[in-house]
């Protein structure tokens, strides 16, 4: 018992000095196996930013030798340890395999870029993307029609991973979690095969792959911008019967419920291990910073300086939208009785209760004569990623047709931003389905564009978005399909004078979640890597 003790107390140290090693020499191969691709991209910066400057205007990354300090992370620095400034000319790289698939999720990363590239204009930003059927040159011009945001292209960079399938939720029929974050260690391993960053930030929620990167290499701050915990006290808590509204409440009976608790609490714990690797997070709500604080915070308070978690709320395009769009007693006249959802085609986002909330709603107004002004519509917008986004909407039709409201509803996909901004102008209510929403930018759209919100009774809509702002409510919240056909019924009765009061709360209540606000909250966590690369590189 006593050997056996001995040999425990040798083979723990021993391992993590083994795992140690392994990890440094698999990263330093790697450094080696990329450099020449990291020169041929900066010689391709160079010589992009050279033709894309006007003649006779010096380009900011044009000075002859000064590019060969990028492949050392050089800097220029401030001293006394302050943040670096704007020569910094490093390679950050962005993580984010759908960036091509025009959701919330992507208007945060071209909005980063953008604050990235307006505050270190002679950095570079590399996005690992899986879109290989897209050209850069296709992908900044979805950029700029869906999002309205204008990126500088030398100093964007794409490079094309082989093995995105790894992470489709399709791959792994059962332990889906476990697999898809298992496959995002084979797509970090297809990233860093292509090039080593020097800050690693995964903007799409791949935990694992942050994991990894400080495994291979341990003085490359990484970042995160989290849009949704991969697992959270409140899936664990929905296996209960009764508890919450996803996919698998009440599936925790039985040793089949029993076994699923123990692997999701497994998970959990690794999840936890893997986030205690990230030097610098951001959340993009007070509901995900609560459970990324709880699921991460122990196992970075021991490992990294700045151990909390910042809220960096989402860029929307709100003054663009009061801009665009009139609230008032003109623009009432113009409005329809037309019902919006924004939303990506996922399953998460509960179309299905909203195609059948509506046609509760309807019934009601059809019992009630409620139609005098005209039979109400809804349409349900939103971008289709690939095969299985093709497939929901299908069957999303087919359940229209089943409810008896196919002439009542429009499907549009992959909308432009032109076209968004018309259906907002004539909307009058906007809706939002889905269970513990993130943030929710849709939602944000509506309140800026005067849309009355019915949300979801959870996560940031309701905790963030939709609340009581100058003394008056924002909008609705619902739960049941009940609760939301009382929430539309609510919101067109409302008379004209109250109506516009609400409108104009919303407006000003999205005041808090402008492109300026993001970036200035953004940049300041970008700092914070920066100067981490910095003094790292100087050790």
């Amino acid at each position: 018992m006593i050997a056996l003790s001995v040999c425990l107390l040798l083979i723990v140290p021993l391992t993590r000095w083994f795992a140690k090693d392994v990890g440094k020499f698999l990263g330093l191969y790697l450094r080696r196996r990329t450099e020449t691709r990291r020169k041929l991209i900066i010689a391709q910066v160079q010589t992009e930013e050279q033709a894309h400057q006007p003649k006779g205007q010096p380009s900011p990354n044009s000075d002859d030798g000064e590019w060969e300090r990028v492949e050392k992370h050089t800097a220029r620095t401030a001293k006394n340890g302050e943040q670096a400034d704007e020569e910094w000319r490093g390679i950050i790289g962005f993580f984010h395999p759908f960036c091509n698939a025009g959701g919330g999720g992507e208007r945060v990363l071209w909005a980063a870029i953008r604050s990235t590239q307006e505050r270190w204009p002679r950095a570079v930003c590399v996005v690992y993307t899986g879109d290989n059927d897209a050209s850069k040159a296709s992908i900044l011009e979805r950029v700029e029609n869906r999002f309205n945001i204008h990126l500088h292209p030398p100093t964007v960079v794409f490079l094309y991973l082989q093995t995105r399938h790894y992470v489709l939720a399709s791959t792994y029929p059962h332990f889906t979690l476990l697999g898809q974050s298992l496959g995002s260690l084979i797509l970090a391993y297809d990233a860093f095969s292509l090039l080593v960053p020097d800050i690693f930030i995964d903007t799409m929620g791949y935990a694992f792959t942050l994991a990894f990167s400080k495994f291979c290499f341990p003085q490359t701050p990484t970042g995160a911008y989290v849009h949704y915990p991969t697992i959270s006290t409140d899936m664990l808590g929905s296996l209960d019967a009764g508890v919450g509204q996803g996919a698998n409440t009440g599936t925790g009976k039985g040793w089949k419920g029993f076994a699923k608790k123990q692997y999701w609490h497994l998970f959990a714990w690794m999840y936890s291990w893997a986030g205690g690797n990230v030097d610098v997070v951001m959340t993009n709500s007070s509901w995900t910073q609560a459970h990324i604080r709880s699921l991460w915070g122990s196992n970075r308070a021991k490992r990294t300086q700045d151990s909390d978690v910042h809220v960096v709320f989402p860029p929307v395009a709100v003054e663009e939208l009061e801009e665009a769009i009139e609230v008032n007693d003109a623009s009432e006249g113009r409005r329809e009785r037309l019902i919006l959802y924004i939303a990506q085609f996922r399953p998460e986002k509960n179309h299905a209760l909203i195609l059948r909330s509506f046609a509760e709603f309807i019934h009601l107004s059809a019992m009630n004569n409620a139609e005098s002004e005209g039979r109400p519509k809804l349409a349900l917008i939103g971008s289709i990623r690939g095969s299985d986004d093709a497939k929901k909407v299908y069957n999303l039709r087919l359940l229209a047709h089943e409810l008896k409201i196919k002439d009542d509803v429009r499907f549009v996909q992959d909308a432009s931003w032109e076209e968004i901004q018309d259906w907002l102008r004539k909307s009058w209510i906007g809706v939002n389905g889905m269970w513990n929403e993130h943030f929710g930018i849709g939602v944000v759209e509506y309140q800026a564009a005067g849309l009355i919100s019915v949300v979801n009774n959870s996560g940031g809509p309701k905790e963030d978005i939709v609340v009581d702002f100058n003394g008056g409510s924002t909008g609705f919240h619902a739960s049941s399909i009940s609760e939301y056909a009382a929430a539309y019924s609510e919101a067109f009765s409302l008379s004209n004078e109250d109506t516009i009061a609400m409108r104009q709360r919303a407006r000003l209540s999205a005041r808090r979640f402008t492109d300026n606000a993001f970036a200035s909250r953004w940049i300041a966590q970008m700092e914070k890597l920066i100067a981490l690369s910095i003094s790292k590189e100087a050790t």
